[in-house]
């Protein structure tokens, strides 16, 4: 442990280490929080939470948790495939179905595992089948800028999950530049092989970028490769883009049927942590085979299933959004007012959803920004530093105010200017 010691050292020395923060109670966009380092205690206004709609703390879905710990208990205590299922997992399963337009739904604890899940089922089948065998190899195409869950399921998907070796065919992965449909094509044409299976995988909003993944022309790239299999990590789309919340598809008007009438298969990871006021993953699916694979995965029978309140919260969750739709275009309409107005003072706000990366001029250290924002106005924001290009990450919700997005604009701007005039005079 002593190179452990030594590189934690000389990362403190450098200043690299992410500032803590212990929160105690929210109230709409309102947190009291606790600096670890210094016990300072505060109330802030946030603007780095991903509950986009606000459902957090809304009524009905606290007490449709509160409901399903009355009857079942706080934990399922198995995996879904032994004696973990519940009715709620049904009822949550067929709600995200019909709220994706894709009728088959497998549950799982997070989106890393529903990703390596997805690695197991498509790329080793499950468990050996007597007179059975696999022979065709798998390519996959991952977007560089994919998130963290595609990237370490898709580097390990040479092996089956639990397995020191496989003896299933080879898995080749390979990368495509960003939303670049161009370089994908090339890619394909080059490394594809005849009664190879391929699978295309993509963010469809990008988490640290917020730009949407070029879906209609990623389809017309891949239906000349029939039986391709398109999959859209939708963590940041659910309930934020299209005019319902529906995602990607919904987006740019088309609906999944339609990438299946061009001989692409599509596959929807839907995620609970943003939209849904919840935890846990989805993987929905218009293949019903699929599901079985993905319920005996490795990450699925090793551990418990979802537990019940956040199955009865993310459940309640998705219908209210069903319902009441004016809660997505209240979030539409916050990300586009406060997207122009820090355009309007000179920052470059890349993307075009409601996570808003700002990019600071190079002579300013997002870490030092995100401190000195909320000691100076007490707005809490995200300062990326160590896992992409240095930025602070905004993200807008539907609970903001114009009040509240024209405060933070207004710290902003006095802390670029503050720190920009430090850094010269320096």
């Amino acid at each position: 442990m002593q190179i452990v010691k030594e590189y934690v050292q000389r990362w403190y020395e450098s200043g690299l280490e992410p500032d803590e923060y212990i929160c105690h109670q929210k109230q709409g966009n309102l947190v009291e929080i606790t600096e670890a380092a210094t016990g300072k205690r505060q109330t802030v206004l946030t603007f780095c939470t991903n509950d986009v709609l606000g459902l957090v703390q809304e009524e009905a879905v606290k007490q449709a948790a509160i409901d399903a710990i009355l009857q079942y208990g706080t934990s399922n205590s198995s995996a879904s495939v032994l004696s973990g299922r519940i009715e709620l997992h049904k009822q949550l399963e067929e709600e995200i179905s019909a709220f994706k337009h894709l009728p088959h739904t497998q549950l799982f604890m997070n989106a890393w595992m529903a990703m390596q899940a997805l690695m197991d089922a498509f790329c080793h089948l499950a468990i050996p089948v007597p007179g059975f065998q696999n022979t065709r190899e798998t390519l996959i195409l991952t977007d560089v800028l994919n998130h963290g869950c595609i990237v370490s399921a898709v580097v390990n998907a040479g092996t089956r999950s639990g397995k020191v070796f496989s003896h299933s065919p080879r898995v080749r992965v390979k990368a495509y530049r960003h939303c670049d449909m161009e370089d994908l094509a090339r890619k394909l044409y080059r490394y594809a092989r005849a009664d190879e299976r391929i699978m295309v995988i993509s963010d469809a909003v990008f988490s640290m970028d917020g730009d949407i993944a070029p879906l209609p022309d990623m389809l017309s790239v891949m239906r000349k490769y029939e039986g391709s299999v398109l999959v859209m990590d939708e963590a940041h789309a659910s309930g934020a883009i299209g005019a319902t919340g529906r995602g990607i598809y919904e987006h740019f008007g088309i609906l999944p049927q339609q990438a299946i009438e061009q001989g692409v298969v599509p596959l929807i990871m839907t995620t609970f942590s943003k939209f849904a006021a919840s935890a846990g993953a989805a993987i929905s699916s218009h293949v019903a085979e699929l599901i079985p694979l993905l319920n005996v995965s490795p990450t699925s029978i090793g551990t418990i299933s979802l537990p019940p309140p956040a199955t009865a919260a993310a459940l309640e969750s998705i219908r209210q959004v069903r319902k009441f739709p004016e809660r997505v275009k209240k979030l539409q309409e916050n990300t586009q007012y406060l997207r122009s107005r820090l355009v309007e003072q000179g920052f470059m706000a890349i993307g075009e959803t409601n996570v808003i990366p700002v990019i600071l001029p190079p002579e300013i250290n997002p870490k030092i920004f995100g401190r000195q924002i909320m000691k100076d106005y007490g707005i809490w924001v995200s300062p990326i530093w160590f896992i992409a290009k240095p930025r602070i990450r905004i993200t807008a919700n539907a609970l903001h105010t114009q009040e509240e997005m024209d405060r933070l604009v207004t710290g902003m701007v006095a802390t670029r200017n503050l720190l920009y005039k430090t850094t010269i005079s320096a």
